[in-house]
C-alpha cells in the first residue's frame, strides 16, 4: 500500500517551493531540454549543485552555459549519460559513485514518447530501454550513494498515460505483440510507476534512509514526441506548443516530488486538474498499485539489466 492520501497543506507547498539548496546534490536526467532543463534551473538558482546527466555533453556544455548567464553562481556538472546503453548507466554510476562522498536527490526525468520502432544497443525496445531499463538500471546503481546523501531520495517521471498501461511480462519488448508506439509509452509509464512504488517498498523493508517517489507532469509543452513518423508525433510538433502549459508548471509536480519534506516515500505527485495545474499528491492506477505484478517486474527488470539488489 502506498502513503494515505491528504489534502494539500499550504505549509508544504511554500516549503518545497522556497529554501536555500546550498550543498545538495542532484543528479537530473534528460537535463538539457524541456522539464529536464527547467527542473535544472530552479535547482540551480536555489543553489543546488546540479549533476546535468545528458546523452549528448557537448549539448549539454551549451545548455550549461546558457543556464549560467540566466543563474549567478549555477553550480552545474555536466556527464555522458545514454540511458538506452547500459553500459553507459554502468560508466556513469560508477563515476559518481568514486568522485562523490554522496548524492541527496536523483531526478529520473528523461524519456522519449510514440517513436518509431527501434532496438537499443542491448536489443532492447528503445522506448522501454530508455524510459524503464535505464532508469531503473541508475536508480539500483546509484544506491548505495545516495545512501550517503542528506534526506536522499529518488524521483521518476511518469505519465497519465499510466493509466492505459499494459505490462505483459513475457513480451516486454513487442516481440511477438505488433508494436504500436502509444502502446510501447503506456507500458513504459506503467512500469515506471510500478518500478518506483516497488522501490519504496523494498528499500523501507530494510530500513534504508532513501525513499523513491514518482511524478507526472500533466500535459506540457516539450520536445517530448517530436521524434517519429506519426499523426500523434506531427501533433507534438505542431499544435501542443500552442495548447499546452509550460514547462514551469509542468516541472512543478517533479520539483514536488523532489524537495516537499512532507511526502513520504511512495507518494505520487501529479497536476491539479490532471492535464494542467499546481501540484498536487494522487492516487495512481489500480494496476500501479498491483504489489504482485510490481514485484515480478521488479525482479524481471533485474535479470534484464543484470544488476542485484543485495537485500532488496
Amino acid at each position: 500500500m502506498g502513503p494515505t492520501l491528504s489534502p494539500d497543506r499550504l505549509a508544504g507547498v511554500a516549503d518545497w517551493r522556497t529554501g536555500d539548496l546550498g550543498g545538495r546534490r542532484v543528479v537530473v536526467t534528460g537535463a538539457t531540454s524541456g522539464l529536464g532543463r527547467e527542473i535544472t534551473r530552479v535547482l540551480s538558482a536555489r543553489g543546488a549543485h546540479v549533476i546535468m546527466a545528458c546523452r549528448s555533453p557537448h549539448k549539454g556544455e551549451a545548455v550549461a552555459r546558457e543556464l549560467r548567464r540566466e543563474v549567478t553562481n549555477a553550480s552545474l556538472q555536466v556527464e555522458s549519460l545514454d540511458l538506452a546503453e547500459l553500459d553507459s548507466v554502468r560508466d556513469f554510476a560508477a563515476r559518481l559513485t568514486a568522485r562523490l562522498e554522496g548524492l541527496d536527490v536523483l531526478i529520473n526525468n528523461a524519456g522519449v514518447m510514440a517513436i518509431d520502432e527501434a532496438r537499443s544497443a542491448d536489443g532492447f525496445e528503445l522506448t522501454l530501454a530508455t524510459n524503464h531499463l535505464g532508469p531503473a538500471a541508475l536508480s539500483l546503481g546509484l544506491l548505495d550513494l545516495l545512501g550517503r546523501g542528506d534526506t536522499p531520495r529518488v524521483t521518476s517521471m511518469s505519465s497519465i498515460v499510466h493509466w492505459a498501461g499494459r505490462v505483459d511480462l513475457e513480451d516486454l519488448n513487442f516481440e511477438r505483440r505488433a508494436y504500436r508506439p502509444s502502446a510501447a509509452y503506456a507500458q513504459s509509464k506503467l512500469a515506471n510507476l510500478l518500478f518506483a512504488l516497488e522501490l519504496d517498498r523494498r528499500l523501507r523493508r530494510v530500513g534504508s534512509p532513501v525513499r523513491s517517489l514518482a511524478a507526472h507532469p500533466g500535459a506540457s509543452a516539450t520536445n517530448l514526441g517530436h521524434e517519429g513518423s506519426g499523426l500523434v508525433n506531427a501533433l507534438m510538433r505542431h499544435v501542443a506548443p500552442h495548447v499546452l502549459q509550460g514547462v514551469s508548471r509542468g516541472a512543478a509536480p517533479m520539483l514536488r516530488a523532489a524537495l516537499d519534506p512532507e511526502l513520504a516515500g511512495g507518494t505520487y505527485v501529479g497536476a491539479r486538474y490532471l492535464l494542467f495545474g499546481p501540484a498536487r499528491l494522487e492516487r495512481p492506477a489500480r494496476r500501479a498499485r498491483d504489489s504482485a505484478l510490481a514485484s515480478a517486474l521488479f525482479e524481471r527488470t533485474l535479470g534484464l539489466v543484470g544488476a542485484t539488489s543485495p537485500g532488496l
